[in-house]
């Protein structure tokens, strides 16, 4: 597949992407290459990367726990100290091996450290290759408010071997599957029409979409660097989503919700509010919540959880002058953003997404 040129880097795919990992690494040596996983992509990805690295320059693992409530400050202040015990300076590289926690936060921690050094993103998961391989977003959650505290920054490069998808589970291919979904609803409907024969993760097939999700983000992002207008299509599914996500973060008697089943819920809700607002066909609607349903299930939502979804809906960083912000759909393919939307609406798409 070809390299997808991106702001001012290339986005490397398969097999290419190590060739091209080793040419970057011979023509820049690093004083040290430092390589974040979890223990997730240290036992199954890393010895499928290290096979493929060449490199004179020493390299050192560091390895965090999994898990998006590890995606704060507190750990990256470990990180800056751990950088710094192990010599790390401003011609170090960090490679950060594993899904969006580790690339989003990688990439946050060597933008900031001895104020940049140079990353490379390698995702691992289905979510992190179609969601964060383009645009340059870095950054970690304030409690359980999602991606609030981070700065645009491009890696050297992005590498995308779907091979590392044979390594995570079939929940993990699922969620990816909702940015798949989403990139079908905003922007390329042959996209939605092949999500809805998703039946688990197939290697040809889900090359194919992967590389077509990707280009898609990068032409948008390329568009609007820093979300001031057509990147907001990118949030569709994600207010309430986002909002549902951190409610079950935080919530003591609830299993947390992956970030994608939560962005069903919200691409299904959002779908409602479309119809009510800007009659969104209610064919597709009741499309959208049955084909995504057979994805995902449907998750148990009470009604005493409304209140506190509505209130961590007003921190979303989308949010502007205290109004909550909502991408909206039109039809397939047609989507208006900065939608206002009213409590009411908001409540009856719950209720509808629950009956």
């Amino acid at each position: 597949m070809k390299s997808i040129q991106s702001d001012n880097y290339l986005i490397h795919f398969n097999n290419n992407s190590y060739t091209e990992l080793n040419s970057y690494l011979a023509n820049n040596v690093p004083t040290k290459i430092v390589v974040l996983v979890d223990e997730n992509s240290h036992e199954h990805c890393y010895p499928i990367f290290i096979q493929q690295v060449e490199t004179t320059a020493e390299i050192e693992i560091i390895e965090i726990e999994s898990g998006e409530e590890n995606k704060n400050i507190e750990t990256c202040i470990s990180l800056w100290n751990i950088l710094t015990e192990l010599g790390a300076d401003r011609k170090s590289l960090m490679i950060n091996l594993g899904g969006g926690v580790i690339t989003d936060m990688g990439g946050f921690v060597a933008s900031t450290f001895k104020r940049g050094i140079n990353f490379i993103n390698i995702p691992t998961t289905l979510l992190s290759m179609v969601d964060a391989s383009a645009g340059g977003k870095t950054g970690v959650d304030l409690g359980v408010l999602k991606n609030q505290v981070g700065m645009f920054s491009n890696p050297e490069m992005v590498l995308i071997d779907s091979q590392y998808l044979t390594t995570v589970s079939e929940r993990e291919i699922r969620s990816g599957m909702a940015e798949v979904i989403k990139y079908g609803l905003t922007y390329d409907s042959k996209i939605w029409n092949e999500s809805k024969n998703f039946n688990g993760f197939v290697s040809g097939k889900m090359d194919a979409l992967i590389y077509r999700s990707i280009e898609i983000k990068n032409e948008v992002v390329l568009e609007d660097p820093k979300e001031h207008g057509i990147r907001k299509v990118l949030n569709y599914g994600h207010t309430l989503g986002h909002a549902i996500e951190s409610y079950f973060l935080e919530s003591e008697d609830k299993e947390n919700l992956t970030h994608g089943e939560a962005i069903a819920i919200g691409m299904i809700t959002e779908a409602y509010i479309s119809n009510k607002l800007f009659d969104f066909p209610s064919s597709i609607l009741e499309d959208i919540k049955t084909n995504i349903i057979r994805i995902y299930s449907k998750v148990a939502i009470k009604k005493e959880d409304y209140s506190p979804i509505m209130e961590l809906l007003i921190h979303d960083k989308k949010n502007t002058n205290g109004n909550v912000n909502f991408v909206l759909l039109t039809d397939l393919e047609n989507y208006k953003f900065n939608c206002k939307v009213s409590e009411e609406l908001i409540i009856e798409s719950l209720d509808y997404y629950l009956a």
